[in-house]
């Protein structure tokens, strides 16, 4: 069918939607690093463009220009200061222009730029490609660009859009009927490197070398298209590896490590997966591109494959099988089980390689050149690896033993395995301890931790906000119970203070006159085993949760209220004693009800919950008073 020639029209004029603008904004004023990256991005886009038409021809051969050669082609003119990059791929429809070129891919992706220069993080270019806005990286050097369009389709007609990134673009229909897309970036004088041969060069054969299809400048091939994952193990080159990475990953750092996969038999596959080195901007945001790339015996499948589980959304790399058929669809790979196979495979094998840099830490720790790959790797991705122990129920085993955290045997800043925490275990303890808290300064200063300090007990210190939603969930560690410092039923031994404070006063009295004092808001009132230096605790009751899971839960869920706890009494705090036989005389009662109420208040303090705090300083002021009032003279 011949496609249909266009009528003549006026270019119709189009406004970006606010969010666009302000976003073309930041990209043209505020990132002035990187700026390389622009090309690889376009470059990125045209790459796709040829996969989706290629993909498409393997079962309809009725496109547009079916036998066109599927190539990137640019060229560069210094006299006219222009850069021109040209594709022969699945081409845009005048909708397809509008709904990819005049709004931003992703709601949150402004947002997060602008939190980012507002906190005053560095924004450079690097950024752009990780939330699905690479083509506006054209407007960091170009003060007018225009994309002249032709779609595969062949009924659809060929269209150009053009803007100076200012606020509006056009779309016109054109007479273009060569299939695929053409983008003309006219540079700004302070650009016009660009428009230079030997300066593209260098940009290619450093972000874009490893593209799968020929990119040519002034005729001239100038990266190599090698799938090198398929290269045997030990043909491998460093320095070629590094730059894989770097194209596959769109960042400019080294990998912290890389696994090359090879897999023959029922499931046939090859894999070169990579661990950054850094957390890339957006690791925990919804629409996270993951960039694993999919592909079906060397022919592209997917960009963004979730081959993966979500705790090891970080991989980045290339997976290449050939148990796919050549027109699977991007849907049946979610169903396919072969996938599964592989992803069985790769996940082992992430996590192998994962318990080889943990132990070469150990046997290292302490030498000259001591390996810290593992620690930078759980610096950068521990708090999303964490959450493997709830969703990867195969392996939890295996992530329990590469988990990490602070305990009050480690110094601030270091972190032990449950592991290293068992083999330190003293004889006869047979549970693991841990608290929850935001820092672990405040940690080591709860009255909870008293008993633990005194008898040398470690306890674990989770202040990751991750920890709320993980390990409380764990049961067991090698069959050793998990227990929070903050519950009532620690199997405690008693302390000495506890044992001798049977003598002067009435404790039951005291107790009880506690009780009628906090009804309602105390499950109990009971003696403490685990108080050294304090006078009272609030510990978690029967069927409660710890403060710092309250809080969060309280933070998803307002209406959720507070769980009465157990008041715990230090039976031995000089406070205590003095209660003991002060509750005994009628006419101290008033007196023995506000340190009642403030011993209480006190506990609420210290658990981050007091929500009166007038009240517990206008008590506090009523006992200084008291306190530095002069006996009467003598009369």
């Amino acid at each position: 069918m011949e496609p249909t020639t266009p009528s003549v029209e006026a270019p119709q004029e189009h406004a970006f939607k606010a969010e666009m603008q302000q976003l073309l904004h930041l990209l043209i004023h505020s990132l002035y690093t990187h700026q390389d990256i622009f090309l690889r991005e376009l470059i990125s886009n045209a790459s796709d463009a040829l996969n989706k038409v290629r993909f498409r021809m393997l079962t309809d051969r009725e496109v547009r220009d079916a036998e066109a050669a599927l190539r990137i082609e640019l060229t560069a003119d210094p006299e006219a200061g222009t850069l021109t990059i040209e594709d022969t791929g699945i081409g845009m429809t005048a909708t397809e222009l509008t709904e990819r070129l005049g709004t931003v891919a992703s709601s949150g992706t402004l947002s997060f730029l602008q939190e980012m220069k507002q906190s005053g993080q560095p924004l450079d270019g690097e950024m752009i490609g990780e939330f699905g806005v690479g083509f506006y990286s054209a407007f960091m050097v170009a003060e007018r660009v225009v994309v002249e369009t032709c779609p595969a389709d062949q009924n659809e007609p060929a269209h150009r859009w053009t803007s100076d990134g200012a606020g509006t673009y056009t779309v016109e229909p054109i007479d273009r009927q060569q299939r695929g897309t053409r983008i003309t970036l006219h540079l700004r004088e302070q650009a016009h490197e660009y428009a230079q041969e030997a300066r593209i060069r260098h940009v290619i054969q450093k972000y874009s070398n490893f593209i799968d299809f020929p990119i040519a400048l002034g005729g001239t091939q100038v990266n190599t298209v090698e799938a090198l994952w398929r290269k045997p193990k030990g043909e491998l080159v460093p320095e070629e590896v590094k730059a894989f990475y770097q194209f596959v990953a769109h960042d400019y750092q080294d990998p912290l490590g890389h696994l090359h996969v090879k897999v023959e038999g029922t499931t046939t596959f090859r894999a070169l997966l990579f661990v950054p080195a850094q957390a890339p901007p957006g690791l925990f945001r919804d629409d996270f591109q993951r960039k694993l790339h999919l592909y079906a015996a060397g022919v592209f499948i997917q960009d963004n494959s979730d081959l993966l589980p979500e705790y090891l959304r970080f991989i980045r790399g290339v997976v290449d099988t050939e148990d796919l058929p050549l027109n699977v669809s991007r849907e049946v790979t979610q169903e396919s089980p072969s996938l599964r196979k592989i992803s069985k495979i790769l996940v082992n094998r992430v996590l192998s390689l994962l318990r080889d840099w943990a132990e070469a830490e150990r046997s290292t720790a302490g030498s000259d050149e001591p390996d810290t790959r593992y620690a930078t790797f759980f610096e950068q991705f521990g708090a999303l690896f964490k959450l493997g122990i709830n969703t990867d129920e195969g392996n939890r085993e295996a992530i329990l033993d590469l988990l990490r955290y602070e305990s009050t045997h480690t110094e601030a800043g270091a972190y032990t395995s449950l592991q290293a925490y068992v083999d330190r275990m003293q004889e006869g303890q047979e549970t693991i301890y841990y608290a929850l808290g935001d820092h672990r300064t405040v940690l080591e200063r709860t009255p909870n931790l008293e008993y633990f300090k005194k008898h040398n007990v470690e306890v674990l210190l989770l202040t990751d906000p991750v920890d709320v939603f993980t390990f409380p969930y764990l049961a067991t560690y090698q069959e050793y119970p998990l227990q929070s410092i903050e519950k009532a039923d620690l199997d405690l031994v008693s302390s000495d203070a506890v044992e001798e404070a049977s003598t002067g006063g009435d404790q039951e009295a005291l107790l009880a006159r506690m009780k009628t004092v906090l009804e309602g808001r105390v499950q109990e009132v009971r003696p403490s085993k685990r108080l050294v230096d304090s006078a009272a605790t609030l510990v978690v009751g029967s069927g409660g949760v710890d403060r710092h899971m309250e809080r969060m839960m309280q933070m998803m869920n307002q209406g959720l209220s507070s769980a009465p706890k157990v008041l715990e009494v230090n039976l031995g705090h000089p406070l205590i004693r003095n209660l003991n036989h002060l509750v005994a005389t009628p006419d101290q009662d008033a007196t023995v009800v506000q340190a009642i109420e403030q011993l209480y208040a006190g506990a609420l303090l210290l658990e981050g919950s007091l929500e009166d705090p007038a009240s517990f300083v206008e008590r506090m002021t009523a006992f200084m008073v008291s306190a530095t009032t002069p006996d009467a003279p003598p009369a």
